[in-house]
């Protein structure tokens, strides 16, 4: 069974960074998804798909992932580029760029 290791980005409805300082360890899925024939629910016979988780560094997810035995994909977060802009800014003598209202 193969594993990831990676740290989740902020989902569009947030504009914080809650819930993106931990580390998930998650596994691939082995077998593909289908549907239920009797209700249409999707359904797996893989149970490890459920498994997720969470540590509080890169490190320790490496460790764990190590002494248990499992391989696993290191994938590293994009970090975006810091722009501090204020709103003042937009009125300063030193603008780059010429107003245009």
């Amino acid at each position: 069974m193969f594993a990831r290791i990676y740290k989740p980005a902020k989902t569009a409805m947030q504009s914080g960074r809650a819930k993106t300082t931990d580390w998930i360890l998650e596994f691939v899925p082995a077998t593909a998804r289908k549907p239920d024939p009797l209700m249409g629910w999707t359904s797996s016979a893989d149970t490890k798909a459920q498994v997720r988780l969470t540590f509080d560094s890169k490190d320790q997810a490496i460790a764990y992932a190590e002494t248990h035995g499992i391989p696993f994909r290191l994938i590293e977060p994009e970090v975006p580029p810091k722009i501090i802009k204020a709103y003042a800014d937009n009125f300063a003598p030193n603008r780059r760029q010429s107003w245009t209202h």
